[in-house]
């Protein structure tokens, strides 16, 4: 990672924090890949509830640590986890938002995704944003591994999600963000009881036609 001044530089943080949604409706978000706490710190001045911020290097949670120490900022949990293979402090189907910021290029964004559906509650929002490949940038991947929006597009409509907004994040950025498709519980429920009925009335028609 570079120097965290230059770091911050190179993103309009305010910027993309309003565009991709991140408020005071948010009142549980995970940050995968939290990093030097660029947008940690700016979010959890915005949400109304509580920040969990994971990164697998010790070394850039203890950073994250001591900015938040110096800030007295309280509503932000800082741990060394792996969202895909450790047991994280969120249960399933209850967090609001999800940050996924320029982590998308690993090995494993199918299940970065999967792994999100199953922790939002549903409504839920993942954002995500990456460097652009269509321009030149200051840093970032090579073009070459850097997923382009229609990837991530057809990724989240693997993963049950509906893209809710599209845009560009000046300077060297664009932003997706998907919603975790609402269950139509009502529907679910009528079509259970419906089924069951069907069933106990076959169950009926079986015994009367053998008795």
């Amino acid at each position: 990672m570079p120097e965290v001044s230059y770091w911050e530089s190179l993103f309009d943080i305010e910027l993309i924090l309003s565009e991709m949604q991140i408020n005071s409706s948010v009142a549980c978000l995970i940050e995968v890949g939290s990093g030097y706490g660029t947008f940690t710190i700016p979010a959890a001045k915005l949400i109304s509830g509580q920040i969990y911020a994971y990164d697998i290097e010790e070394e850039m949670n203890i950073f994250l640590y001591r900015r938040l120490l110096d800030e007295q900022i309280s509503n932000v949990i800082v741990a060394k986890k792996d969202v895909l293979e450790d047991d994280i402090d969120v249960a399933s189907n209850t967090a609001d938002y999800i940050m996924l910021f320029n982590i998308m290029h690993y090995e494993k964004p199918l299940e970065l995704l999967q792994k999100s559906y199953s922790l939002l509650a549903s409504g839920g929002k993942v954002g995500i944003i990456h460097w652009r490949s269509d321009i030149e940038t200051p840093r970032g991947p090579d073009v070459s591994i850097r997923p382009k929006p229609q990837d991530i597009r057809d990724l989240l409509d693997q993963n049950q999600f509906t893209v809710v907004e599209e845009m560009v994040l000046n300077p060297y950025h664009y932003g997706i963000i998907g919603q975790k498709k609402i269950k139509n519980c009502y529907y679910e429920n009528w079509n259970y009881y419906r089924n069951k009925r069907i069933r106990k009335s076959m169950e009926c028609i079986s015994f009367c036609c053998n008795g």
